[in-house]
Parts: structure tokens; sequence; C-alpha cells
């Protein structure tokens, strides 16, 4: 496979590629009042309203998830696409680490803090699904002027599915092994086993995703102006990009979530409403405005393989380093314990997940799907005060899982060759050395507690 610039299908006119470094500098630009804000938070001077601050952390964002996105293309010239997201996921996805392990870290002195930093978690992986998802095939069928209904997916997603697929259920065993070995006065735990065995989940996913074939990038815009640059200053460029979106991300996330929560008070709405359905929106912005302009640029799997490598990133590693942050911040190895509310919802969350992976199993994606994917969340988002209604929720997804299974044969050879291929990754010599290691330290450590 070539990858010198010639190979790049875009055009290398001295036209195009002012253009696309002029968009560069507007994306750089657009990243610097959030990083005033934070500048002059540090020195104590005079901050704008809430309302305001929000709205400039939530540009700056913007302008750092074009970065991340062309950052990735350009990136696809070295590494398969599927280690580029994986990568790009991390990155995206810093907001709602920061947010997660504040919480967590706090709950060591404050135990609703841990309740806080479950509602996070389980808030934002439904909103990637019940809505992201859909928005994503929705923006497809725009960009096409509404002739495509739906999209095939590559067979390379089966990976990034059986590793999703692997992750939900072991957070169903999470549930069921905290409700039996729950701390007094709670009623589950994460421990440290759980989190070395999600952390292992994570690094055979990313040691899967980097022997994906490589496949030529479209590129144009910024990305081909970044490509035409050379390999050695290409892959500069592109680091460069990745560290400082990422560094932009972070610095913007925690006081954007503070101050939309600011925002979200001035209207009395809760504060476990806040920091479950509105801080994610704002943690998860950049992730989903990178899969969108994916999607806008009639590119729906490329989106679609982002948001659900975000979702494996979250089910393993944002999961696995919440007991992490807690051990440091309680000074001694610990378990996270979370109350009776929180295990429904993570019940909610994984069977949410469950779903979703039957639903893409036999490879496609459908307006059907995706209208199911979202009515589905906006139901129980909607009945979410009633009594019980998650447990009913999450038990109508498992059955609807069900009988998509038993009502389309592609969906049921799908769904059988997912975990299989998946722990195929798990036999190499190497990354049973790996995961060994990471799961043992979580033993001794448990025990040592």
């Amino acid at each position: 496979m070539s990858h010198n610039p010639q190979a790049i299908p875009a055009s290398t006119s001295a036209k195009s590629s002012r253009k696309g470094w002029i968009l560069l500098f507007l994306a750089i630009t657009l990243t610097l009042p959030g990083l005033y804000l934070r500048l002059a938070e540090t020195l104590e001077n005079p901050l704008p309203p809430a309302t305001a601050s929000a709205l400039l952390l939530g540009l700056t964002m913007v302008g750092a998830a074009f970065l991340l996105a062309w950052a990735s293309d350009v990136a696809q010239l070295d590494v398969s696409r599927s280690f580029a997201f994986a990568v790009l996921a991390v990155v995206a996805v810093l907001p709602e680490y920061a947010v997660d392990a504040s919480f967590a870290y706090r709950a060591a002195s404050d135990p609703i803090q841990g309740e806080y930093a479950i509602a996070n978690m389980t808030g934002a992986n439904r909103l990637l699904i019940g809505i992201a998802w859909p928005l994503i095939l929705g923006l497809f069928w725009l960009a096409t002027n509404r002739r495509k209904s739906g999209f095939e997916m590559a067979r390379t997603n089966t990976m990034e599915l059986g590793f999703l697929a692997m992750a939900s259920l072991f957070v169903i065993v999470i549930v069921v092994k905290g409700m039996i070995f729950h701390s007094p006065g709670f009623f589950g735990r994460i421990d440290l086993i759980d989190a070395g065995t999600l952390v292992s989940i994570y690094v055979v996913y990313l040691l899967a995703s980097a022997r994906q074939p490589q496949e030529e990038p479209h590129l144009f815009g910024p990305a081909a102006a970044i490509a035409s640059l050379g390999k050695s200053k290409r892959r500069i460029g592109v680091v460069a990009l990745f560290l400082f979106s990422g560094t932009v991300i972070l610095l913007s996330a925690d006081p954007f979530a503070q101050n939309l929560v600011k925002t979200g008070e001035a209207f009395n709405i809760p504060p476990f409403v806040l920091v479950q359905w509105l801080a994610p929106i704002a943690s998860e912005a950049p992730e989903v405005v990178v899969a969108s302009i994916f999607a806008l640029r009639n590119a729906p799997l490329i989106a679609l393989t982002l948001l659900i490598s975000s979702e494996v990133n979250q089910f393993t590693l944002l999961i696995g380093t919440l007991p992490v942050v807690y051990s440091v911040g309680l000074g001694r190895p610990g378990a996270l314990p979370f109350g009776e509310l929180q295990v429904t919802e993570i019940f909610l969350t994984a069977a949410q997940s469950i779903f979703a992976i039957v639903l893409l199993s036999n490879l496609k994606f459908s307006h059907r799907g995706a209208w199911a994917l979202f009515i589905l969340f906006a139901a129980q988002l909607s009945l979410s005060e009633v009594k019980h209604s998650h447990q009913v929720f999450g038990a109508a997804y498992i059955v609807l899982a069900a009988i998509l299974l038993l009502t389309n044969i592609d969906r049921l050879k799908g769904s059988f060759m997912l975990l299989p291929a998946t722990l195929k990754e798990f036999l190499s010599p190497k990354v049973m050395v790996i995961t060994g290691a990471l799961i043992g330290t979580g033993v001794l450590l448990t025990l040592l507690y």
C-alpha cells in the first residue's frame, strides 16, 4: 500500500491546500477562548457569567473535536482505522474520565459522590447508544439527500462489537457479584479484581485493533494539507494535534460541566439529573461532534465505528479506573460501593448495550434500528420517575434482544460469532501474560484489603 501524499485521493492544488491550512488555523483559534478562561481562573481574574462561560468552553471543545477528526484521518496512513479510532476514543472521552475520576476520588470521604460517579458513567453510555448512534444515521440520511435508509457495516466491525459484548456481559457479572459480596450499608461494589479484568479487556482490544488491516483514507481539506507535509512532518503533526486537542479537552471539560450545571441549577434541575444527563452531554460532546463530522461527510461507518470504540472504552477502561481512583482517595486498596439505585442503573445500561449489539450483529444499521434505539431510550428517560421502571426497561431490552435473535437468522449467526472471535484474541502467550498480570494485581490488592 502506498502512503505517499500523491496516493491520497484529494486535491493537491495550492488553492485547496491553502483552504485546508486556513480551516486548521480557524479550528485552533476556536480553542483559544477556553484556554483563556482557564488561565483567567488560575490567575483569579474576573470570569464571564456561567452561561457565557459554558458557551465559550463548548465552542472550544468543538474546535478541538475538529482537530481530532482531521488527526484521526491522517493517522490512518500509518495505522489501522480501528487502532486510530481506539486512540481517538481515549482522547475524545477524556472529559468523561475527568468528571468520573473526580467523583470516584471524592467518594472516599463522601459516599454520595460514588453514586454520582455511577450516575455519570451510566448516563454517558446510554446517551451514546440512545441518541448518538441514531443521530449518525439521521445525519447520513440528510447528507445523502434522504436517499439512504441505512448502511452496511464492515466485517472488521465484528471485532469492536465482540469486545463490547464481552464488556457488557462482564458488567452484569459485576452487578451480580457486587450484590453477593457487597459492603455493609450498600447494595453492590466494583473492586480491583473487576478493574484488572476490565482493563485487560481494553488492552487486548487495543492489540487486536492494531492488527486490523490498513485502509487508504480519503483525505481532503486540513487532513490532506497535513498529509502533504511528508512522512516525518506528517507524523509529528498528527501527534501534536492529538496532544493539543486532548489537553484542550481535558482543561475545558470540568469547567464546562460545572458552568453547565450552574446554568441548570438556575432552572431548578435536580443534582442527580444534572450529573447523569447534563454533565455527560458536556463530556461526550467532543466524540459526538467528531462522529457527526464523519457522518455529514457521507462516512457513517467511520462515525459509528468511532462511537462503538468509545462504548468499548467506557465499558472497560472508564469503569475499570473507578475503583483504582477510589482506592487512591481512600489511601489503601478498596472497592467502590454503590446503592440499590445504582445497581439498577448499571443493569439497564448493560442491557441497552446488549440490545444494541444484537441489533447490529447482522452488520446492518437501518432506520428501523435507529428508531428502536431512540424510542426505547426516550421512553425509559420519560418514565424514569416511575417506580421500578428501569428494572422493567432493562428486562425489556434483554427480551427484545432475544426476539431479534430468534426472528433473524443473520443476527443469530452474527451474535454467536462475536464472543468466540473475541476470546481468540486472549489466547496468545503475550496477551495471557499481560491479562494475568493485571488481574493478578487486582486479586493481590483485594486480598491485602
